[in-house]
């Protein structure tokens, strides 16, 4: 009686739901069998009063009121209340200190009676909600409370007010769904006062914007677990694009966001620059992405970070001159560069294999020479390349496919194929250290054979022809050639004769420059980012991710297409042709191909000097096992980038 005097609302709610308890209850009796479930108005006679509840046990009322109204408009509102209190059994009912319902138990009955009665498409909402309660299950919710072993962290009606649960759309279900942070912030405090003063919580709880993000936007609903879980952290990545498209698309273009589309979660996220409950705007100066804070912010991972990373754009885009001048240059020069070349070079290779193949139709007559009777016997084969140049060789093309292979999973690292290669080297950080030990390789090589032809010019620079037929520059007659061969292309002209070097090869010894030098440097750019923002500012980074990303396409598509139709596909040589593997090749083929370098050497004597036996069976069979292997996995890697492109254009 003295809890009562401390609650005069809830003793005169006492008194007046008594009254109409009585008259409910007699109703009900005279109208209803006697087996029929107690009716929802029979409970809401004393449910139905506004300040309805019993203490609390510490000076407080819990409330036990039910707004009527709006429980008949809920999801629930056309079931029983004894549906889901099955231990009220009779009206009044016995003093219990709280009934308790399980919301996962009365579901799952309703589903499996559906499924047993064949009507489960008749709840749609039903199999929804089903579905929910499975990822519950999983979720960190669902766990034992580490204080209360007996109860989980949170259950349904922690998070839903059981008596007024509304259908999507509505605008009552959009005022729950606002008040979602005031809910959660029940147990998460300190979370709560952090996201009070972020960006997205004064939208929320103060302009009561609805686009705003509240925590079920970021941590999802019914999936929730621990943030420090990789899983997790990548779903909240994800979920900040559902509001944030273009910032999400342009970061999953950068390193981090390729070793997040991975499926790794090791680099910079959303979080990790803009923080997660306390986001403030980038203007303001508490933000953590404010560019007075912006170097200690990327020091939490990058301990040696520079002013230089302040200036990084992490989210620039090749599409908006205005704000990323630099990132638009850099990729407009790209893409005229891979269209240019390829466009180039596809086109001669078209036209090449049509006019082989239009000549072997109509069984013209090739000008096959034969060497006997010029020189030699038949045969005999010319000795092309030395053993340096073909170990040389080997050790690039080595070296091409594991940077390709390696690299190829970061340029399109949301295939299938690129998440399974990371998982066979153990992920982004050793797939890494591979791709730099093979370019470290790479460029060592490079640079050997750079001294070894420099020393060879040193030792010959006074009879050496900067532009004679053995030197890579080149010269007119090449110009001549590129011409010949397109009036030979189209039937106008028959095919020029070459000298030592062809001009589609001085163009294969030239790439590699360009390839190096751009390649290598903003690959080391990237590599030594503390080292390159000290001296540089950070948009430089966003330029070298460009061009080594775009280089190294086109490297990769025009060794895997262009040079390997001219020296293996075109139909004079197909399938393969083992000269650089075995150093020589026969002599009337020689004589066929560089005419002007084979009379020559007939001219001066020469020749006899070059002519070597046929290589052995085995050289022969290990050539070809070999050439078809490095081909075949060229011939892969071009049509797993071709499905990379395609892929990566159809999902932008």
């Amino acid at each position: 009686m003295n809890d009562r005097r401390r609650h005069p609302l809830g003793f005169a709610a006492w008194i007046a739901a008594a009254f109409v308890l009585a008259t409910a209850t007699f109703e009900a009796a005279a109208q209803a069998p006697a087996e029929s479930k107690i009716p929802a108005d029979t409970c809401l006679g004393c449910h139905g009063f506004q300040g309805f509840g019993v203490p609390d046990g510490k000076g407080g009322l819990r409330s036990l009121y039910v707004d009527k109204d709006k429980f008949k408009n809920s999801v629930h509102g056309k079931w029983q209340c004894v549906d889901c209190h099955k231990q009220v059994t009779q009206v009044p009912h016995e003093k219990l200190d709280r009934i308790k319902v399980s919301c996962v138990e009365c579901h799952q009955n309703l589903w499996e009676e559906a499924k047993a009665n064949n009507t489960t498409q008749q709840y749609p909402r039903l199999a929804v909600v089903v579905q929910q309660i499975d990822r519950y299950m999983k979720s960190i919710h669902s766990r034992p409370n580490r204080e209360d072993q007996s109860s989980t962290n949170a259950t349904c009606y922690n998070c839903h007010e059981p008596h007024y649960v509304y259908p999507r759309g509505t605008p009552i279900r959009e005022e729950w769904r606002q008040n979602t942070p005031k809910i959660c912030g029940k147990c998460h405090e300190g979370e709560l006062a952090l996201y009070a003063e972020s960006i997205h919580g004064k939208e929320v709880l103060q302009n009561h914007n609805p686009k705003a993000a509240v925590c079920a936007d970021c941590h999802t609903n019914h999936d929730i677990d621990d943030p420090s879980l990789d899983s997790i952290r990548l779903v909240i990545t994800r979920n900040c694009g559902s509001c944030h498209q273009e910032n999400l698309k342009s970061y999953l273009e950068t390193y981090h966001g390729q070793v997040n589309k991975l499926g790794y979660a090791y680099t910079a996220k959303c979080f990790d620059c803009h923080g997660s409950h306390g986001i403030l705007p980038v203007n303001d100066p508490k933000s953590s992405m404010y560019p007075a804070n912006r170097v200690q912010t990327c020091k939490k991972c990058h301990a040696n970070a520079t002013q230089g990373f302040a200036t990084f754009e992490p989210h620039a885009t090749t599409n908006d001159f205005s704000r990323y001048p630099y990132t638009w240059l850099a990729s407009k020069f790209m893409i005229a560069l891979l269209g240019g070349t390829l466009a180039f070079f596809w086109t001669h290779s078209a036209l090449w294999f049509y006019r082989e193949y239009r000549d072997m139709q109509v069984h013209k007559t090739r000008p096959y020479v034969k060497a006997e009777g010029l020189v030699g016997e038949k045969g005999q084969y010319y000795q092309r390349w030395s053993p340096m140049w073909r170990i040389a060789h080997l050790a690039f093309a080595i070296c091409v496919i594991m940077l390709v292979f390696t690299g190829m999973t970061l340029f399109y690292a949301d295939t299938l194929l690129a998440s399974s290669v990371q998982h066979m080297f153990g992920g982004p950080r050793v797939t890494g250290a591979v791709h730099r030990t093979f370019a470290v390789a790479f460029v060592g090589i490079f640079f050997a054979h750079l001294i070894y032809v420099i020393t060879r010019i040193a030792r010959n620079w006074k009879t050496f022809h900067w532009f004679g037929p053995y030197s890579f520059l080149p010269n007119w007659k090449d110009f001549q050639d590129a011409i010949g061969m397109f009036r030979w292309f189209f039937g106008i002209a028959p095919k020029p004769s070459f000298d030592r070097w062809s001009y589609w090869e001085k163009f294969d010894y030239w790439a590699p420059f360009w390839g190096v030098t751009i390649i290598g440097t903003s690959g080391a750019m990237l590599w030594f980012k503390e080292l390159a923002a000290t001296w540089l500012p950070g948009w430089v980074f966003n330029v070298a991710t460009i061009f080594h990303g775009e280089e190294a396409f086109l490297a990769a598509a025009f060794l895997f297409t262009v040079h390997f139709f001219n020296n293996h596909w075109r139909p004079e040589n197909f399938p393969l042709d083992i000269l650089m593997f075995t150093g020589a090749m026969p002599l009337e083929k020689f004589r066929r191909e560089h005419r002007v370098e084979y009379d020559r050497l007939v001219a001066s004597g020469e020749l006899q000097k070059h002519i070597v036996e046929a290589p052995s069976r085995s050289m022969t069979t290990g050539s070809k096992i070999l050439g078809f292997i490095l081909t075949m996995t060229g011939l892969i890697f071009a049509i797993l980038i071709i499905i990379g492109l395609i892929h990566s254009i159809l999902t932008r």
